[in-house]
């Protein structure tokens, strides 16, 4: 049987893929594992009657268990890798803040309207330290295997691309190759290709965050 998940539409397009990077997370972990798995699609705008009813609080993603609707990414992360172990996505423990604060720091620079204040070089802190822990530990966060630390860090940094590209004209610079490389290869992943939204919606997405 399919699990059931509700995860974001595109903003404008309600019956296309939207742009929230802890619903990606989810499915990717879905399609990692080969979990079969039934897709709403939610606008988020006028979120459907039924969806309230079962999820007041109104948050995507949630994914249904046991009759039980349960939100929150983390927690459903945890819940797939308990019911579906194989392949192990179990992260080594020694790394789990590897790349954590990666998101902060580039939703900081985006929404940053002063250029000196140090909002560009605290995300580029935070991408060397990822490109010298890949150097010691790569190619993957914990080694020569994928695990739940990629897949929760591979949409943000898919984020991060798209929407730094877009409005600050802005990418990963040369010199950290290792991360380049890494983005590279979790976006050309079948999981991610299938799981991603589309550029114009992530644009859509945070545009009227950069604008405020």
């Amino acid at each position: 049987m399919a699990v059931e998940v509700c995860v974001k539409a595109a903003v404008g397009a309600p019956s296309v893929l939207g742009d929230c990077p802890f619903s990606q997370r989810v499915l990717l972990t879905l399609e990692e594992k080969k979990v079969p798995y039934q897709l709403h699609l939610i606008n988020v705008a006028d979120k459907p009657k039924w969806f309230l009813e079962v999820n007041p609080e109104g948050k995507v993603p949630v994914i249904k268990w046991d009759d039980k609707w349960v939100a929150d990414s983390d927690v459903i992360v945890v819940l797939i890798e308990e019911k579906y172990p194989h392949p192990s996505l179990t992260p080594n423990p020694e790394f789990t803040s590897v790349g954590s604060m990666i998101f902060t720091s580039f939703v900081a620079f985006l929404k940053s309207k002063d250029s000196n204040d140090g909002s560009e070089q605290a995300l580029l802190a935070e991408l060397k330290a990822l490109d010298e822990h890949l150097k010691l530990h790569g190619p993957y966060i914990c080694g020569a295997n994928i695990s739940a630390l990629d897949l929760s860090l591979a949409p943000k940094l898919y984020h991060l691309e798209v929407a730094l590209g877009h409005f600050k004209g802005w990418s990963v610079p040369e010199s950290l190759s290792l991360v380049r490389n890494y983005m590279k290869s979790l976006f050309a992943r079948e999981s991610f290709k299938k799981t991603k939204a589309a550029k114009e919606y992530v644009i859509a997405g945070w545009a009227p965050k950069v604008n405020a």
